[in-house]
């Protein structure tokens, strides 16, 4: 537990050391220009996530975000593989302090204070309905991939929706409790205010009951190594022979 709880730690804090620290570069590199900044923000972060998944996936299966280690525990309860509520506890703290600590790593690399608590309002319902609809097919991605039994193709799948997210949803697809809260603590370009990040925290948690919902209809089995299907959803009964 120790071993994948630190692994959990040291990816969630790299992750949001490419999120803040490319989000510093691209201010730096390209002054003035919200959209060239962004570009280069997303692209950043699309490819470190692909790395980090690759990276610390043997260790601890790469969560590197609460709501995917939540979605994990609630398959658990359902077919006894996945987190325990242990595991869950450790896993989310790991991330928390990974998240805060991989900011302030960005900022020594780039000569800011350690800590400077964003002023970067993100508020309204576009932004938190955003928020639902990039946490929510993050998950969807995520229990595809495993029914379909291609997780190899994870880095790849997982880092081409968060970079396309950034474009496609108003919030730039934060998608991540703890990545959110890791963010209050960089007045920069991937900030954001405290009060704003309850909202944005809020709706990723709603997007875990969504995406449960349209996991348990949309797939009902899940393929376990020894290729016997559990049913993830109580059997129709038969139809009675006419």
């Amino acid at each position: 537990m120790l071993r994948r709880a630190s692994a959990e730690l040291v990816g969630t804090g790299l992750l949001v050391t490419a999120v803040v620290g490319s989000g510093i570069a691209a201010t730096r590199l390209s002054p003035g220009d919200v959209g060239l900044q962004l570009l280069e923000n997303s692209i950043a972060t699309a490819f470190a996530l692909g790395a980090l998944i690759l990276i610390f996936g043997p260790v601890s299966g790469a969560h590197l975000n609460p709501v995917v280690s939540l979605a994990d525990w609630w398959q658990a309860r359902r077919t006894g593989a996945g987190l325990s509520t242990r595991d869950l506890g450790a896993y989310v703290v790991a991330q928390v302090l990974g998240a805060i600590g991989g900011t302030v790593l960005a900022h020594l690399m780039f000569g800011l204070p350690a800590v400077t608590i964003s002023t970067r309002q993100r508020d309204g319902g576009g932004l938190w309905l955003a928020e639902v609809v990039a946490t929510a097919g993050l998950l969807l991605l995520i229990a595809a991939l495993t029914r379909a039994r291609r997780t190899a193709v994870a880095p790849a799948a997982v880092g081409a929706w968060i970079g396309g997210a950034y474009w496609f949803t108003a919030s730039t697809s934060f998608a991540n409790p703890a990545v959110t809260i890791g963010r209050m603590f960089t007045d920069t370009f991937a900030g954001i205010a405290p009060t704003s990040a309850a909202g944005f925290v809020a709706a990723q948690l709603a997007a875990v009951g969504i995406a449960v919902a349209a996991i348990t209809w949309w797939y009902p089995t899940v393929r376990q190594p020894d290729g016997v299907a559990v049913e993830l959803a109580p059997a129709q009964p038969e139809r009675a022979a006419s």
